[in-house]
């Protein structure tokens, strides 16, 4: 597991990995080759090839944090066409679907949140709808009705 605890990177970790980036930079703009670059800094040949094309067509800035992935499900569930504010499982399965690609099961779903330090929430508070008279009239007169002998 990449993060157990559910969290991101430190920001000690994510200023070194900044630091990284703009290391490699300028080693692009002297001409360095990706061999050496790799080895120096200690990152894969693929990466450096990435980041060299990058930084070929947007500069520098190219290569900064763009700062978390897991933004699509921080926007809500209305940002995504749906009426109302909840994410369920199914909601989630459904935005991976549409955004990577990828299909899950509900169960799936529900394990790789689970992996990556999410959990099922628990309103904080009853919902403003809520009619109190009506529920203690439910629970006097229909829940007795429905419960057998005994």
């Amino acid at each position: 597991m990449r993060y157990p605890q559910g969290g991101g990177l430190t920001d000690e970790r994510r200023a070194f990995r900044q630091k990284v980036r703009m290391e490699a930079a300028e080693r692009f703009r002297h001409g360095d080759e990706n061999a050496v670059i790799t080895h120096d800094l200690r990152l894969s040949v693929r990466s450096v090839q990435r980041r060299r094309k990058a930084c070929s067509q947007g500069g520098p800035r190219a290569l900064a944090a763009k700062g978390p992935a897991s933004l699509p499900l921080l926007k809500g569930p209305v940002a995504h066409g749906r009426p109302d504010q909840p994410w369920t499982l199914s909601r989630i399965k459904t935005l991976i679907g549409r955004r990577f690609h990828q299909s899950y099961t509900v169960q799936g779903v529900a394990a790789l949140l689970k992996r990556h330090g999410r959990s099922c929430q628990i309103p904080a508070h009853r919902a403003i709808e809520r009619n109190e008279a009506a529920v203690a009239g439910w629970v006097k007169e229909t829940w007795p009705s429905g419960e057998g002998p005994g």
